[in-house]
C-alpha cells in the first residue's frame, strides 16, 4: 500500500463536505463570521434558495488587504492563536475551515474595507485566486457565493426542492435572530424581502417576527443567575404548545446549539403542565464562562458539551417550574375573528394553530390578535415579508405594525403580577354542569368552564405523589397476600429492582420460580384496585428507560389518580362542585391535569358581551 498526501484542491472539497452541507451551511458560517466582526446589520440576499447565489453584506470590522486572502486559507483564523484560546472560546467562529471549505465548492467574490482607506476585492473559483483588485471604502465586508456544489455535482443532486432549502436557510436565520436581538437582520429571497429584524436588543420583538404575534403574547419572561450561570430568556405558557421540540432554542453565550439533555431540562421545567407528547415554545440564553462547555466537539459547532451539566439543567428547571408557580394559567378564550371568505359565528376553539387573549380593559380592547401559525416563518418561508407585515398590520387596529411601540403595548398586557397559592386560580361559584362532564362556575371576571375528570385527577394526583414519598410508615398488612404470577423477563425484572420496589411501597416475596406474593402494600392504594395498580406499576416501570425511584413515584401518582378521578357523565351536586373548585384552588399546580390537558377555561365578561353584540 503506497500513501500519497492529497493535493489541497481535493482536501479542500473533502472538508467541504464537513461544513458546507447545504446553502444553509453557507449562509450559518458567513453570516457568524459577521456577527463576530462586531456588525450592527446584516443582509443576506439568496437566489434560487442559495443555489444560485447567495451574498452576505455586513458593517463590521473588515479585513486588511494582506488578511484578505489569507481568510481563505485552510485552518487560518483570526481567533485562536494557542491551546489555550481553544478552551476560552468567545467567538461563534474559530477552526478556519469554513471560507476555505466554501471557496472550493463555489465561485467566490468578496470585497471588504476597514472604512479608512480602499478596500480589497477579491475573485475566486474552486478555491482559486482569478483577481485581485482594489474595492470601496465602505467600511464591512460583503461575500457573493455563485453556483454552490458547481463542480461537485454528486454533492448537488442530494439538495432538495427550492422551499425545503429555503425552509432550512430560514430556520437558521430565525435561531440566529433570537441569539442576537441586537443585530438587525435582513433577508431576501429572490427580490423579495423574506425576514427583517429591528435589531432593538427586544428578545420578544424578534419572537414577535419569527412566531406571531399572538405567541408573544404568551410568553413568560425567565431570568435567574448562580456563581456559574446566568440564564435569561422567555417560555410559552402551557396552552401554547408544538408537535416537536424545534421549537426550543437554546443559546449559549450567543451561539444557538442542540443539545437534547438541556431541551429535556426544559421539557421537566413545564413537569404536567405539558400534554403528552407536546412541547413547548422556548428561547433560552445562558451565559457562562468559556471554560465551562467545550464548543469544538463537531464541526458545525451545533452540539456542545457542558463540564456542569448537572447544575445547569437543575438550574434552567427550577427556574422554569418556580415562574410557573408564581403565574396563573388559566387559558384566555377569545371569539375567531370572522374572515372575509368564511363566516364564523361565535367560533371558539382551543388549540395548536389559534392564540388567544382575554382583552380587560380599554387600552386592550383596541387591540385584535392576529390569528395565523408561525408556518408563515418557518414551513412557507418563502413568504415575503411585506405580507407578513400586511397579515399583521390588518389585524391590528389603526394599521399598527410590529415595531418596538407595539410590542412594548404587548408586554404590558402580558407581564402579570406574581401570585401565590390560592390566588393563582380566583374563588368560582358553581352554577350548574354540562353534560355531566364539565363544571360552569362564575365570578365578577366572567364564565369559568372546569373539566371535573381533569380537575380530581390534580387533586389527586398530588395526594399520591405526596404519600408516595412516605410509603415505608404507611404500610397495610394483609390477611391474605396478594399473588402474582409473571413473565420469565418481568420476573428477572423484578429481582434486580427490588431496592427501587421498595421504596414506593413494592415489596415482593417469591413464591416460586415466576410466582410473587406481596404481603403489604401502602394504606392509601386505591381500594380494590390494589392487584391491577401494581400490575400496571410493574408494566410502565419496566418501559422506562432508566430506573428512577422519582420517575416510579410520578408514573404511579399519574396512574392512580386518573383510576380513582370522577369520570365523564357523573353529576354532582352544587356542594360537591363547590367542594371540588376548592380542593382544586388549594393544590400546587391547579392548571392542567397529570397529562398536560387543560383543568379550566375563561370566557371573560367582555368576551361574552361581544359574542351577544353588547359590545362591538
Amino acid at each position: 500500500m503506497t500513501i500519497y498526501q492529497m493535493p489541497d484542491a481535493l482536501a479542500n472539497k473533502i472538508a467541504a463536505g464537513e461544513v458546507v452541507e447545504r446553502p444553509a451551511s453557507v449562509v450559518k458560517e458567513l453570516t457568524e463570521n459577521s456577527i463576530d466582526a462586531k456588525s450592527t446589520w446584516i443582509k443576506i440576499e439568496l437566489e434560487e434558495a442559495g443555489l444560485q447565489r447567495i451574498k452576505i453584506t455586513d458593517n463590521g470590522d473588515g479585513m486588511a488587504e494582506e488578511d484578505c486572502e489569507r481568510a481563505f486559507l485552510r485552518h487560518a483564523t483570526s481567533k485562536i492563536k494557542n491551546e489555550t484560546d481553544l478552551f476560552h472560546v468567545r467567538t461563534l467562529g474559530f477552526r478556519g475551515e469554513a471560507l476555505a471549505s466554501i471557496a472550493a465548492v463555489s465561485r467566490l467574490t468578496v470585497k471588504t474595507s476597514q472604512g479608512e482607506e480602499a478596500g480589497t476585492r477579491l475573485s475566486m473559483e474552486g478555491g482559486n485566486v482569478k483577481e485581485r483588485a482594489k474595492s470601496d471604502a465602505r467600511k464591512g465586508t460583503e461575500i457573493t457565493v455563485e453556483d454552490l456544489f458547481y463542480n461537485t455535482p454528486a454533492r448537488l443532486k442530494y439538495m432538495k426542492t427550492i422551499h425545503t432549502e429555503l425552509g432550512h436557510i430560514t430556520d437558521l436565520l430565525n435561531r440566529l435572530a433570537l441569539s442576537h436581538p441586537e443585530i438587525r437582520f435582513e433577508a431576501v429571497h429572490n427580490g423579495k424581502s423574506l425576514f427583517k429584524t429591528t435589531g432593538t436588543g427586544d428578545m420578544r420583538q424578534v419572537i414577535g417576527h419569527v412566531y406571531g404575534i399572538g405567541v408573544a403574547k404568551k410568553m413568560l419572561p425567565i431570568k435567574h443567575e448562580t456563581l456559574d450561570f446566568s440564564i435569561e430568556g422567555y417560555i410559552a405558557k402551557p396552552e401554547v404548545t408544538r408537535a416537536s421540540r424545534n421549537y426550543i432554542s437554546t443559546i449559549i453565550n450567543g451561539r444557538y446549539i442542540k443539545s437534547i439533555p438541556l431541551s429535556q431540562a426544559i421539557v421537566r421545567g413545564y413537569h404536567t403542565l405539558l400534554p403528552i407528547g407536546r412541547f413547548p415554545i422556548v428561547v433560552l440564553s445562558i451565559k457562562m464562562d468559556p471554560i465551562l462547555v467545550d464548543v469544538n466537539v463537531h464541526p458545525t459547532k451545533l452540539e456542545v458539551r457542558f463540564s456542569k451539566d448537572k447544575e445547569l439543567f437543575n438550574a434552567i428547571e427550577d427556574t422554569i417550574r418556580s415562574k410557573f408557580r408564581g403565574t396563573s394559567l388559566i387559558p384566555e378564550m377569545e371569539q375567531k375573528k370572522p374572515s372575509s371568505q368564511k363566516s364564523v359565528q361565535g367560533s371558539i376553539q382551543f388549540g395548536e394553530r389559534e392564540q388567544f387573549s382575554s382583552l380587560t380593559n380599554d387600552q386592550n380592547h383596541q387591540i385584535k390578535e392576529t390569528v395565523y401559525s408561525e408556518e408563515i416563518h418557518q414551513s412557507n418561508a418563502s413568504a415575503p415579508e411585506e405580507e407578513i407585515q400586511a397579515a399583521i398590520s390588518t389585524d391590528l387596529q389603526q394599521g399598527t405594525t410590529l415595531d418596538s411601540s407595539s410590542i412594548e403595548l404587548q408586554q404590558q398586557q402580558q407581564e402579570e403580577p406574581s401570585v401565590q397559592g390560592k390566588e393563582r386560580i380566583p374563588t368560582m361559584y358553581p352554577i350548574g354542569q354540562l353534560h355531566g362532564t364539565y363544571i360552569l362556575a362564575q365570578n365578577e371576571n366572567g364564565l369559568y368552564m372546569v373539566d371535573q375528570h381533569a380537575a380530581q385527577e390534580r387533586i389527586k394526583y398530588e395526594f399520591f405523589k405526596e404519600k408516595l414519598g412516605k410509603t415505608i410508615n404507611e404500610l397495610q398488612e394483609l390477611l391474605i397476600p396478594l399473588t402474582f404470577e409473571f413473565s420469565r423477563q418481568e420476573a428477572i425484572f423484578i429481582e434486580h429492582h427490588k431496592e427501587e420496589l421498595e421504596k414506593v411501597g413494592l415489596f415482593f416475596e417469591q413464591f416460586g420460580n415466576q410466582t410473587y406474593i406481596i404481603r403489604s402494600h401502602p394504606s392509601w392504594f386505591p381500594k380494590g384496585l390494589e392487584e391491577e395498580i401494581i400490575r400496571e406499576m410493574i408494566e410502565q416501570i419496566m418501559n422506562e428507560e432508566k430506573i428512577d425511584v422519582g420517575i416510579i413515584r410520578e408514573d404511579a401518582a399519574i396512574l392512580m389518580s386518573c383510576k380513582r378521578s370522577i369520570k365523564a357523565n357523573h353529576y354532582l351536586n352544587q356542594e360537591d362542585m363547590f367542594r371540588l373548585l376548592e380542593d382544586l384552588r388549594n393544590s400546587t399546580d391547579p392548571f392542567t391535569c397529570p397529562h398536560g390537558r387543560p383543568i379550566i377555561v375563561h370566557f371573560s365578561s367582555y368576551e361574552l358581551e361581544k359574542m351577544f353584540k353588547r359590545v362591538m
